[in-house]
């Protein structure tokens, strides 16, 4: 008899109601929403902003029909187009009433029309990528020339700290195109300073030159060192982008490196350019500066500072819980200084802590710095276009030395990791441009998208009439298993919140074709059995049974090929190789389980079957 255990009938309908369940959300579409995101530091998205969102939409009279909040953004979800401008234009006036200095973003996007139960579900529509819902697409050139030079600048500096501690007497430190050349009167001045660099600065060549009475020393950087220095500036670079776009409110974006000196930027759904542009482009500095101490202790000259009027050599910031600060102008140290930043623990207290690394300059103007203003605070301040924000501003307990510092205090994990990322990609590494530019409208995806689908959907029709003239019962049993492969696909996709884009659809076509191989090489195993004189039970289970190990070798082989696709390509390659992957699995489970079940179903309650329903079976001999 032909019968699955309760278990193993159980696994499969469980399966076709989830299936069925996560691939919902993708026929519900998109509707207009706002996103609300915060663009400074110092400001965090929470449920207070959540309510003020709302309060601004109530006395605009607009009821959205969804509100969510998530810890980067709170999306408002509304009607129509009309709406989702009125309710653009109520929040942008009540959280930012100076449009000058705007605290928060306030961006169009969309969302999806899914009703509420599912989005409890976290059933979600897969996400489109750039080729099916449109947007912006840049390819930016990094100034690997800039980082170097930016390098060697610091580097010309640290040299200047090294010959005045080591007291070795120079004619001079230039930087000459990619070389630092150094300038002595005496043969024996000059090896002392070289035996100085080699001990201290292990990424310089160094070689000896003379030109008329000056002995020279010119130092280049290693090729090691100068691929290490290019791979992080673009490595800092795709972070430092990966933060603006946020502000864009763009669901899945693509950054990614393309060759040795360039970046890819995709914005699905992003229609404004110009915007896109801006934010891309943006330069930012960090600024370590002291803060006054006595001033910022006084109300009465707080609330002075806050209108306009801060005392002379200060000016006035808002540091995190809104308390009012004044900082002094006199820049201490610059985020050019700054080497690295990691979030960890206080070695002492355990609590959360930001672990700061300096170079050789930087860590001998703290050490002055900090032994000279104990129990004082120092303000770390974010740039950007002129404007800036107080990212922390701890109390110095000691004075720190070596390069290495910690900021602690009043900061949970979170926070500590917001810190160490600000002020380890607050600014962009190497200079880049856009040198290529492309904006896809939203109806031209629409048309990829209308093709993609039609494609699948007529080789599903032909591939379903195929089979059912072809194998008749068996060959509609094995639609039905195609059908249920679809669906488990769209719903890992879906769960998954992979990024469907035109190679994608390519793959899902390829999967339905290849998934109908495993039927048809099960339906001719049966055929087999029944012309070597098996029962209609005996060769149902033996074509399933050694139809198996063929079945799994093909796809095991398609697989690997899969998987590297999946770990050497990039881009499309890369979108393609992840629905191809997953396709295979899905095929496994649906040619073998789920038409098993059904066949069982069908044949599985008659303890005699004088024949079944598979086509025409050639007999030999007859």
């Amino acid at each position: 008899m032909n019968r699955y255990p309760l278990w193993k009938n159980a696994i499969v309908v469980v399966a076709l109601i989830l299936g069925l369940l996560y691939t919902l959300p993708n026929f519900y579409g998109e509707v207009p929403a706002v996103q609300v995101s915060s663009v400074k530091a110092t400001i965090k998205v929470d449920q207070r902003l959540q309510a003020r969102v709302e309060e601004a939409l109530a006395a605009a009279g607009i009821r959205p029909t969804g509100l969510f909040f998530d810890p980067n953004s709170i999306r408002v979800r509304l009607a129509d187009t009309d709406t989702q401008l009125k309710a653009r234009d109520a929040v942008e006036k009540a959280l930012n009433p100076d449009p000058a200095d705007a605290s928060y973003s306030v961006a169009l996007n969309l969302l999806s029309a899914s009703p509420d139960w599912l989005t409890g579900l976290r059933a979600l529509p897969m996400y489109l990528g750039l080729d099916l819902r449109g947007g912006v697409h840049f390819l930016l050139q990094v100034d690997m020339k800039g980082a170097l030079t930016k390098r060697l600048d610091a580097t010309s500096a640290d040299l200047r700290t090294l010959m005045r501690d080591k007291n070795i007497r120079h004619g001079g430190i230039v930087r000459e195109g990619n070389t630092l050349v150094l300038r002595f009167r005496e043969a024996e001045i000059r090896e002392k300073a070289r035996q100085a660099l080699m001990n201290s600065q292990p990424d310089l060549d160094l070689a000896e030159a003379q030109d008329g009475p000056d002995l020279k020393l010119v130092a280049t950087l290693k090729p090691t060192a100068q691929k290490r220095i290019q791979e992080f500036a673009i490595k800092q670079n795709i972070t430092t982008l990966h933060n603006r776009i946020n502000e864009l409110g763009v669901a899945e974006p693509v950054i990614q490196q393309q060759g040795a000196d360039r970046i890819v930027v995709q914005l699905p759904g992003v229609q404004d350019t110009a915007k896109a542009k801006d934010i891309l482009g943006r330069t930012a500095t960090l600024e370590i500066r002291m803060v006054d101490d006595e001033a910022s202790a006084n109300p009465a000259t707080l609330e002075q500072a806050a209108k306009g009027q801060p005392p002379a050599g200060t000016e006035y910031y808002v540091e995190r819980g809104g308390r009012g600060l004044l900082v002094k102008k006199q820049v201490v140290l610059t985020g050019e200084r700054l080497t690295d930043a990691q979030a960890g623990f206080d070695g002492q207290t355990q609590e959360p802590a930001v672990h700061l690394t300096l170079d050789s300059a930087g860590a001998r103007i703290f050490k002055d710095v900090t032994r000279e203003n104990v129990n004082k605070r120092m303000a770390i301040l974010l740039i950007e276009k002129g404007k800036g924000e107080v990212v922390t501003a701890p109390v110095i307990r000691t004075e720190i030395g070596g390069g290495r510092v910690q900021i602690s205090g009043r900061m949970t994990t979170a926070e500590a990791n917001d810190v160490a990322l600000l002020l380890r990609a607050g600014s962009l590494a190497a200079p880049m441009e856009i040198i290529e530019e492309r904006t896809i409208g939203p109806s031209l995806g629409a048309d990829n998208i209308a093709k993609g689908f039609n494609s699948t959907l007529w080789g599903f029709i032909a591939i379903a009439v195929f089979m059912t003239a072809y194998y008749l019962l068996f060959g509609l049993v094995s639609v039905l298993a195609l059908s249920a492969n679809l669906l488990f696909l769209v719903a890992l996709l879906s769960l998954l919140q992979a990024t469907l884009t035109l190679p994608g659809i390519a793959a899902v076509a390829l999967t339905l074709g290849m998934a109908i191989d495993a039927n048809v090489l099960i339906n001719e195993r049966v055929r087999e059995e029944l012309r070597n004189g098996a029962t209609a039970h005996a060769a149902i289970t033996a074509g399933y049974e050694r139809a198996w190990g063929t079945i799994l070798d093909s796809n095991i082989t398609t697989l690997i090929a899969g998987v590297a696709l999946l770990i050497f390509g990039s881009g499309p390659v890369r979108g393609f190789a992840v629905v191809h992957c997953l396709g295979i699995l899905t095929s496994i489970f649906s040619s073998v389980v789920v038409s098993r079940a059904l066949v069982n179903w069908i044949y599985g309650g008659r303890r005699k079957l004088e024949s079944i329903s598979i086509g025409q079976v050639w007999k030999p001999g007859v």
